[in-house]
């Protein structure tokens, strides 16, 4: 929980000098004050205790605005809410240390959010109505993911809140969708660039889609009709039916789409174990989950008692935003060690959750196959499985086993790609049907072996998602 009050702020840039703002948020008002210009004072929600003086609210505060909307393109009257906070305020490191050769301004975006407005609230007279507050707990909420673990949200990205947005008990827009603001665009400040990330509620049915194919994607399919957030990707909470509830031709137009380009989903988080198989077929325990676990974990708490921020477990997931046909520079762990040599491993017996296993085909069917990879990603460890034509990784065909530090890289060659789908959709992995037996798969040529049951060791409870 966390404390809020609501005034009227006045972020007039002729006020005193001694008044004026710091420069990062005098940036983002003035960049707010062009999109309103009739709203020079707009109704704020603020943090009691500021992040910085030690209290849990990363947001300074949250302008609420009262926007019109644009009739004449289909765009209805609906309150704009727009976060302060994510992006470096003050430049003085209080908050966001400042990076040499960082083009971005803190964690380089602020969040947003439309909400529609009421028939009863667009009735009302505006002087007297105020916009609701719940809004502002859910972008507190992202913010304080993002500053605990250090992930920044992307376009695309897709956040499975598992409740409704506004709390209530009969909204089905219970997930979020991750767009860039249509009015705010991004901007250069004095601190580096900010880019405005909207959250948008979305059904089940349609983060599941954005899973499985792209957000992006899914994006584009809700804003074509006004029903489902239109241009602007506006939020009604009283939404009952889903974009392919509405236009069943689009979940067609989207299976032909994720045959011929594949998923952009890159990982999930998910326990799992594994072990090195030798030539002998004995099993090694040299180079196994326990060894490498127990190391992180005593690396780790060295490395926290240095930092500002710890990292902790989250309620909820969110995407990798890892599209490409590339693992450089896109390492799926906050920790790796400073040096670390690279491990060959001759076979590899990997052990994944059973509330995983859904993902086997969508990672070998629909990324794999079309030259990608796929990151499976436990609290300490991640593990991810690489198409031959990926670029950046440890491994390759003459050696396809590897570990990184604390990644375990194992590389799919062509030839097995067939197989694994044909044994994988044998099991009905696709169906989210719950795994509640011990199933192994086997492919000796390949001396890799692959079981789904519960792993041996979980140190702790596995975080929701990636």
């Amino acid at each position: 929980m966390f404390s809020l009050i609501m005034a009227e702020i006045s972020t007039d840039p002729k006020q005193s000098t001694r008044m004026q703002p710091p420069p990062g948020l005098k940036s983002l008002i003035e960049h707010c004050q062009s999109v309103y210009p009739d709203q020079p004072n707009p109704l704020q929600v603020t943090t009691v205790l500021k992040y910085w003086l030690g209290g849990q609210d990363p947001l300074d505060y949250i302008s609420m605005y009262d926007n019109k909307g644009d009739p004449e393109n289909g765009v209805p009257p609906h309150w704009h809410y727009i976060s302060f906070g994510l992006s470096d305020l003050h430049g003085d490191g209080r908050v966001h240390a400042r990076e040499t050769n960082d083009e971005r301004s803190g964690m380089g975006f602020e969040i947003t959010f439309r909400l529609l407005k009421s028939e009863a609230e667009n009735k009302s007279d505006k002087k007297s109505t105020h916009p609701p507050t719940w809004p502002a707990n859910l972008l507190q909420a992202i913010a304080r993911y993002c500053f605990q673990t250090g992930n920044m949200l992307y376009f695309g990205d897709n956040i499975p809140w598992r409740k409704s947005l506004d709390g209530s008990a009969n909204s089905r827009l219970q997930n979020i969708l991750i767009t860039q603001d249509e009015q705010l665009g991004s901007i250069e400040t004095v601190f580096g660039r900010v880019e405005f990330c909207q959250v948008v509620g979305v059904t089940d049915e349609e983060l599941e889609q954005a899973s499985r194919w792209n957000g992006r994607g899914v994006l584009n399919y809700l804003r074509q009709d006004i029903q489902t957030g239109g241009k602007w990707w506006i939020t009604n909470m009283n939404r009952s039916l889903s974009v392919f509830e509405l236009f069943p031709e689009l979940l067609l137009n989207l299976q032909d789409d994720l045959e011929k380009q594949g998923s952009d989903l890159a990982g999930v988080n998910a326990e799992f174990t594994f072990r090195e198989i030798r030539e002998n077929q004995c099993i090694k325990t040299e180079i196994d989950s326990n060894s490498l676990n127990e190391q992180c974990v005593s690396d780790e708490n060295n490395r926290l008692e240095n930092l500002q921020i710890k990292c902790e477990d989250v309620s909820f997931p969110q995407s990798m935003s890892m599209s490409s046909s590339s693992l450089h520079k896109s390492c799926p762990l906050s920790y790796q060690p400073d040096s670390v040599n690279s491990i060959s491993l001759e076979g590899i017996e990997i052990t994944l959750a059973p509330y995983a296993a859904k993902y086997l085909i969508l990672a070998v069917k629909d990324r794999i196959r079309h030259g990608r990879h796929f990151t499976f990603k436990a609290q300490h460890l991640a593990l991810t499985l690489v198409a031959e034509s990926v670029t950046g990784s440890i491994v390759n065909k003459s050696s396809p086993y590897g570990v990184i530090g604390y990644w375990i890289q194992v590389l799919v060659p062509n030839e097995l790609i067939p197989r694994m789908m044909d044994d994988f959709q044998g099991l009905e992995l696709e169906d989210n049907v719950e795994i509640k037996k011990r199933i192994e798969f086997n492919w000796p040529e390949f001396k890799l072996k692959l079981i789904i049951d519960n792993p041996g060791i979980m140190m702790d409870p596995p975080p929701a998602g990636l």
